[in-house]
């Protein structure tokens, strides 16, 4: 099994040259510390950032540069600042190649579920909806169960959603997952485990063709 950093890690190598990038809090606010050697990407946050970097080192961090997790960030030469106005203007305009999305679930159809618990309370569904809406690629990291062991895959969402029919393809801690017309298709499996650890933790139907091979992490 994967954990969190190496599903960021994954998730790392779908990033193409030159792509425009919003990250999502939690996991995918990760993928910013493993750009694949030889590409350029810029990291794009809601909350009015352009060109943010890795993570900073412990006691090298400014409290006055966050993302929109509200995590201290770096940035790298040429980022640029704006409001947040400007900042959702590039996201509904579709100037943003790629979304890395966190979910509490995700259906079988491309649904997204990732902002609201009933009976939490929560204080808004931020930038969310806007993202889903506007994106035309959009990649979920997320754990492939929850904390009881059950599925987060599945056929319906039980949760109430974020977006309709948008998700793309899913990275978890057990394998990676393709949205197709058809459904669930298992593309690649977690160091270790195998196919049918994999069917057991899904609620959804997968799509299972030939051999399915290991992620590459390195």
């Amino acid at each position: 099994m994967l954990d969190k950093n190496q599903i960021a890690k994954r998730i790392a190598k779908e990033l193409k040259h030159n792509y425009y990038v919003n990250l999502g809090i939690g996991i995918p606010t990760l993928v910013a510390n493993y750009i694949p050697e030889g590409i350029d990407v810029e990291f794009q946050s809601e909350n009015g950032i352009l060109g943010m970097g890795p993570f900073p080192f412990e006691g090298d961090e400014d409290a006055d540069l966050i993302n929109a997790g509200k995590q201290t960030i770096t940035t790298l030469p040429g980022a640029s600042f704006f409001d947040s106005a400007f900042s959702f203007g590039m996201i509904r305009g579709q100037h943003v190649d790629l979304t890395i999305l966190g979910a509490m679930e995700v259906s079988e159809n491309g649904d997204i579920a990732n902002w609201k618990i009933p009976g939490k309370m929560v204080k808004g569904m931020g930038g969310a909806m806007d993202l889903v809406a506007s994106a035309e690629n959009i990649i979920v990291a997320m754990m492939h169960v929850n904390k009881a062991g059950e599925s987060k895959i599945l056929k319906k969402c039980t949760l109430p959603l974020t977006g309709v029919a948008c998700v793309k393809k899913v990275v978890t801690e057990l394998a990676v997952l393709e949205i197709t017309p058809q459904g669930f298709k298992l593309l690649e499996r977690a160091p270790g485990v195998s196919v049918e650890h994999i069917i057991a933790s899904t609620e959804a139907t997968l799509i299972i063709e030939g051999e399915i091979p290991e992620m590459v992490i390195d």
